[in-house]
């Protein structure tokens, strides 16, 4: 079969090969690809700066939706011909607290698809009966490969966060998960929501717009901490959504959230953050990590997507594999907010 490797370490080190079909197990589900979304991690380990550890070579792709070709023999909840999409773990031990508890997102030994092991940039995957969601009827297969970012904004927002109707929400960067954010964000009636980004981020601050922004800041071009602190009583935003990952929109979001509000950081870089925490313990404000999401997040985002209260496929444009060097470029030019390769 055709795949998209990350042969070795090293800019650049992508192509397409052929590899073999993956061979499953008894508790394993063989997918034919329909389609799977370029993440933002794909395109750092396109360039090899990503701030993890990777086992090459590998297939890239951990967002995926795709046909059942095949079952093991103690598979169960599916069959040949189901329509499904997949989580991101393609290992977790089981045996841990966190698989114990049902947060297997936090299992220490978990391996996620195209970083540890191989992913669904190809032809065909294997993946596990456990993680695998049927995807409901009147949802394309290019919309359902977004089920992925789509449920990491929901455990973001949804989940470890708290909007109460007419709270100022604030949300840091307008890629695929910040733009997500918006979307669910919105399910909770928030008095104001403001997207802050760059003037390279001119296209997707316009996808934000028609994702439910009521105001959008260019960094370059205003004073973002007065803008925000200057709505409402003055005291700032009640939630701060973090999707950028670097040491600047951090120490902003301590500089707007309001006392006792509430940071969810989703985006991650390896800089150090380089700046005094104090105010936010002045502030006594709450700082969290968000990462990946559970089984139930799926099942709800599904849900969401099937009754049309959210939809991530505006803000992608569809590739062919072939034309994969397209779909990362493109994306990595900021040129649309999401590339969606269609394998097959």
């Amino acid at each position: 079969m055709k795949a998209l490797v990350n042969y070795d370490s090293g800019k650049n080190k992508v192509e397409i090969r052929e590899v073999p079909i993956p061979k499953i197990g008894p508790k394993d589900i063989l997918l034919k690809v329909e389609a799977v979304g370029v993440c933002g991690s794909d395109l750092h380990m396109y360039h090899d700066i990503q701030g993890f550890a990777v086992k090459r070579p590998v297939i890239l792709g951990h967002e995926f939706a795709g046909t059942v070709a095949d079952v093991g023999s103690e598979v169960t909840q599916f069959k040949k011909g189901d329509r499904v999409v997949s989580e991101t773990p393609s290992y977790v031990c089981e045996n841990c607290i966190y698989c114990k508890s049902g947060l297997y997102n936090l299992c220490p030994d978990r391996k996620g698809f195209g970083v540890l092991a191989d992913g669904a940039m190809a032809q065909y995957v294997k993946t596990r009966e456990a993680i695998v969601h049927h995807v409901p009827d009147g949802i394309p297969f290019e919309k359902a490969a977004l089920t992925e970012p789509s449920c990491v904004a929901y455990n973001a927002v949804a989940h470890h966060s708290r909007i109460r109707p007419g709270d100022h929400v604030v949300v840091f960067g307008p890629g695929p998960i910040g733009l997500m954010c918006i979307q669910i964000a919105r399910l909770f009636a928030p008095g104001k929501l403001t997207v802050v980004g760059l003037e390279k981020d001119a296209n997707r601050l316009e996808v934000a717009k028609q994702f439910g922004a009521d105001e959008v800041l260019i960094a370059e071009k205003q004073d973002v901490v007065r803008e925000i602190t200057n709505f409402g009583d003055g005291f700032g935003a009640d939630l701060v959504l973090d999707a950028v990952g670097v040491s600047q929109t951090l120490k902003q979001s301590i500089e707007i959230v309001r006392p006792a509000g509430q940071i969810t950081k989703i985006g991650w870089g390896p800089a150090p953050v380089g700046f005094s925490l104090d105010p936010l313990i002045q502030k006594a404000a709450r700082l969290q990590g968000s990462f990946s999401h559970t089984y139930p997040m799926w099942e709800k985002v599904l849900l969401l997507m099937q009754k049309g209260e959210i939809d991530p496929l505006p803000m992608a444009k569809v590739y062919s594999l072939d034309n994969w060097q397209n779909a990362f470029d493109e994306m990595d030019s900021l040129k649309h907010a999401k590339s969606v390769i269609v394998p097959n």
